[in-house]
């Protein structure tokens, strides 16, 4: 019996070594896989960090060109509205029920506001207000952009303001309201 649980230990001692040696062959492979992963990771980081900086660098730059677009427009819009005021009086097309809105919001206005006060003062949903102002300014209608804290603020160009209250270029009735287009 001795020299059977004898031989049955060194049996087992040997298997576990073995099983040891895989174990730690095992233990070494694995290390290595997770020190690749490690890497791999590393490496994707450090990529999506160069492409993060890049965007943000472009998205400054939008904001940048944004905001040269729109002194240029400014100032086109000025030089328009100095040029002649009788060819200006000429050239102010007619307003759908929905840009006399706006166009009232704004006339009312003694500061001027930004895209998200047009759309709650005049009741126009938010998402088509720029369209609209874009409208007006097509069929003549001045304005003045201001720029504070990423937001444009829009009012109409006081001296069209004065020739509306004067000579009510637009049409601004109270009968053109009640029968919209």
């Amino acid at each position: 019996m001795s020299s059977k649980s004898s031989l049955a230990f060194r049996g087992a001692f040997i298997v576990d070594k073995m099983k040891k040696k895989e174990f730690l062959e095992m233990e070494k492979q694995v290390k290595e896989n997770l020190g690749f992963i490690h890497q791999t990771f590393s490496e994707h980081l450090s990529a999506i960090n160069e492409n993060t900086s890049e965007i943000q660098t472009l998205f400054d730059y939008l904001c940048e060109l944004d905001l040269k677009i729109e002194k240029i427009s400014q100032r086109i819009d000025k030089i328009q509205f100095t040029e002649d005021p009788a060819k200006n009086q000429l050239k102010i097309s007619p307003l759908t029920h929905t840009e006399k809105k706006i166009f009232l919001t704004l006339y009312t206005e003694e500061v001027p506001l930004n895209y998200i006060e047009i759309s709650q003062k005049s009741g126009v949903p938010l998402s088509i207000v720029g369209e609209y102002l874009t409208a007006l300014s097509q069929k003549g209608i001045p304005f003045v952009r201001s720029f504070s804290n990423n937001q444009t603020f829009i009012r109409l160009d006081p001296r069209f303001k004065e020739i509306q209250a004067k000579e009510n270029l637009i049409n601004l009735s109270l009968q053109s309201f009640m029968n919209p287009e």
